[in-house]
């Protein structure tokens, strides 16, 4: 009995586009014009009687069929892609496309990936350090790391880690007996270090929160005090002694274990938020995001 199967190669243009989330890209992935992965799209619509694709907002978003259909083609795709590797006798490279806050990227995922990259040598990461909201398809993101679990309802969000702050400075400052660790009163509002987020972004929390947390009621005069919009150019004020930070312990796990910063009191505040990793719907069966989700969350 001869199996009915769908034109292939329309198959393959829909499973480009449905992972790419773009016609565009699909096309230059495929090396054939936009026009041709349009008639493609047409023809397996015409095959199964059904509409594919719906155009929301510039994006490209897949009906319930396309989802089914998708999670197959995909399935047969990457099942040929490792019959070729077996054959061919060599790794076929895998490119991760990670799009990341520019604090978080620089001090910590930067100093992590190499975990991550030992276990998988297979992998080629693009990394991508820019601020919230990121354009997933135009861009070609397979996942972006962000504050926050409400930034992109449409995506796939999966939180990873919840941060928490505290006082931080360098060791030379108890040294020198500016700090008393005994003694909340001995942080002057000359010696803070202020993280301000800049509009839009959710609140950090200021020194006021930190001292009430300790049932204590101050209101630092942000002016006398530096301040920055960055979270990580913070914990750089505090590592060359220009005052304390309210720092966060993932951006600054390296310092305070190599004793570059040292924490006075021991009472620590949580952030608002998680921090999550994102990614489309239809990366979900991509091997590569899975084991990288995998990763963070562990």
């Amino acid at each position: 009995m001869s199996r009915k199967l769908p034109p292939l190669n329309a198959l393959k243009a829909f499973e480009a586009s449905a992972r790419l989330g773009s016609f565009v890209l699909a096309a230059a992935e495929l090396n054939v014009s936009p026009s041709a992965i349009s008639q493609h799209i047409k023809k397996l619509e015409d095959f199964y009687g059904r509409q594919l694709f719906i155009r929301h907002n510039n994006q490209l978003l897949l009906t319930d069929i396309a989802r089914t259909v998708h999670a197959a083609s995909s399935q047969m795709m990457n099942g040929l892609a490792e019959l070729t590797e077996q054959l061919l006798g060599g790794p076929v490279r895998s490119n991760l496309i990670v799009s990341v806050l520019p604090s978080l990227g620089v001090r910590w995922l930067n100093r992590r990936l190499p975990e991550f990259l030992a276990v998988h040598p297979d992998v080629r990461v693009d990394l991508r350090l820019e601020e919230d909201p990121v354009d997933f398809f135009r861009n070609r993101i397979d996942v972006r790391i962000c504050y926050g679990e409400h930034l992109y309802p449409e995506f796939v969000t999966v939180p990873f880690k919840r941060d928490r702050v505290t006082a931080m400075c360098q060791p030379g400052l108890l040294g020198r007996g500016r700090v008393d660790t005994e003694s909340l009163h001995s942080l002057t509002d000359e010696m803070l270090i202020h993280v301000a987020w800049r509009a839009g972004f959710s609140s950090y929390p200021e020194w006021g929160a930190w001292f009430a947390s300790q049932g204590m009621t101050v209101h630092p005069r942000r002016e006398l005090g530096h301040t920055t919009d960055t979270s990580s150019v913070a914990i750089d004020l505090a590592c060359g002694g220009l005052g304390v930070v309210l720092g966060q312990e993932i951006l600054a796990e390296t310092e305070l274990a190599s004793g570059k910063l040292v924490t006075p009191f021991s009472h620590w505040m949580p952030l608002q938020y998680a921090y999550s990793v994102v990614h489309a719907e239809s990366n979900k069966r991509n091997r590569v995001v899975g084991e990288f989700v995998k990763w963070l969350s562990s």
